[in-house]
Parts: C-alpha cells; structure tokens; sequence
C-alpha cells in the first residue's frame, strides 16, 4: 500500500487550519510545535507561523500534514479509529502502542 503524503503549501495549511477552526496556537500544540509569550503577553507559535507564511521556505512535512488532518478530522480519504481493545490488533497483526 503506497499513500501519496505531499508537503501543504503554507496557503494550504492555512485553509487546513481555517477548516478545523483552531487557532495557530491551538494547532501548534495540538502537533507539538512550540508555543511562546508573544511581545504583547499572549500567546503564539512563531513555528506555526512560519509553516503558514508564504515567503518562508519552510513547509510542513507531508506525513506531519496528513496526521493533523487525521487528529482533526479533516483528511478527504481516511479517518481515525479507536481500537475496543488490544485483542482488535492482534486480530489484523497490527502493533498496539
């Protein structure tokens, strides 16, 4: 099985985030980026900032992208899915966590 996991533009991050309804913070803790006190005392990611900006070269790595919209429900093909219990992955030879 072969999943195409292409890196978002940060335009496309975006409108991922619009969709969710998080905000940059939000999102970026969701995902582990960091987040810090801003110069006016509230919070931010400059991470998530950068991820997002259209002159930064940086972009979030596909698979990253895809576990976002799995975590927030918005992935167009797949969906997460919470085992009943630890028997359920041996049944389909999967590892549990």
């Amino acid at each position: 099985m072969r999943i195409e996991l292409p890196s978002p533009s940060g335009e496309e991050l975006k409108t991922a985030r619009f969709k969710t309804g998080l905000s940059q913070v939000d999102a970026a803790a969701l995902m582990g980026y960091p987040v810090q006190t801003g110069s006016r005392g509230g919070l931010q990611s400059r991470t998530w900032q950068a991820l997002e900006s259209t002159s930064d070269p940086r972009n979030m790595p596909g698979p990253i992208f895809a576990m976002f919209q799995l975590l927030t429900g918005t992935h167009s093909e797949y969906v997460l899915a919470k085992r009943d219990s630890p028997a359920d992955a041996e049944e389909t030879n999967m590892p549990t966590i």
